[in-house]
């Protein structure tokens, strides 16, 4: 990976230059998932993070408000040497607000699995200064060799109700699927995450409909009742949405989860048993995929 010319500030992944010091003691991280990457990496750094950050657990560090309302004030009290974040997750006024206040903030911009090997190395790398970690290895490995577990199927992945909102185009949990033989119906969408009533949701008539559990927490009894005679499945949004230390057994644990759904998919349909299955942690009847060890 290149790096810049002693004195050059790097780059982040919208092309902004960040001045970043020459040796990084204090990072706050506005995203929870590059909370818990840095966290795996150079847990020392930390000095802060969003109150939705959950891993790893027992996490303790000041907490600094949401990704979408971060205490500024909180934030440039805390002296950080660099604040990390994302386009999706977090918003420009906020990140420009920071830089005017005169703190380093790295942006990273994550749409595909292979963009996010590339975004954390460099994130790692050239802003917080240490050595690319060997999960991130793994990782790369762990995708490399994921393949569709059989023919191709199509889905539509809900991320909210009320109103029922669906992942579009551009998505890296689009591509996460993607990778393991499961394409999303709204890839083509104009909108990354447009609302679509459930009457045509069902009417789409997916292979699968996943349903993870964030943003919205979708339950084996809050979700899968409302597409009869569809395999749902239930999955971990942290290993269908989040970019980091999960993406190494994320591709073994959702296609476990996704092969369940294949299989609850065609015994359904000859009323063999009700068609949801879990890769959540949750137990749910007839069907279980667990996550136990990430």
């Amino acid at each position: 990976m290149p790096v810049p010319p002693e004195g050059v500030a790097p780059l982040d992944d919208t092309g902004a230059p960040v001045p970043v010091p020459d040796r990084v003691r204090r990072v706050v991280s506005l995203v929870p998932s590059l909370t818990e990457t840095i966290a795996e990496t150079a847990p020392e750094l930390l000095a802060g993070a969003t109150d939705w950050c959950s891993h790893p657990a027992g996490l303790d560090v000041p907490r600094v408000r949401g990704t979408k309302n971060p205490d500024l004030e909180r934030i440039v009290a805390l002296r950080p040497d660099l604040v990390v974040g994302n386009t999706e997750e977090n918003r420009a006024p906020d990140v420009e607000a920071l830089r005017a206040a005169g703190i380093a903030v790295w942006m990273t911009e994550i749409r595909t699995v292979a963009e996010s090997l590339v975004s954390l190395r460099r994130m790692l790398t050239l802003a917080c200064r240490v050595p690319a970690p060997a999960w991130l290895d793994d990782a790369a490995r762990a995708w490399a060799e994921a393949e569709p577990d059989g023919p191709r199927r199509t889905a539509v992945i809900p991320v909210w109700r009320r109103p029922w909102m669906v992942a579009g185009r551009g998505t890296f949990t689009g591509d996460v699927l993607a990778r393991l033989g499961v394409d999303n119906l709204y890839a083509g969408h104009a909108e990354r995450y447009p609302k679509v009533p459930i009457d045509e949701l069902n009417a789409a008539a997916p292979d699968l409909v996943v349903l993870p559990d964030e943003p919205y927490r979708f339950t084996a009894e809050d979700g899968p009742e409302s597409f009869p005679g569809i395999a749902s499945v239930l999955v971990s949004g942290r290993l269908l949405t989040w970019y980091g230390p999960s993406l190494v057994q994320a591709p073994r644990l959702l296609s476990r989860c996704l092969l369940s759904g294949r299989e609850l998919n065609i015994a359904s349909r000859h009323g063999i048993m009700r068609s949801s299955s879990s890769c959540t942690g949750t137990p749910i009847s007839r069907a279980r995929c667990s996550r136990n060890s990430v």
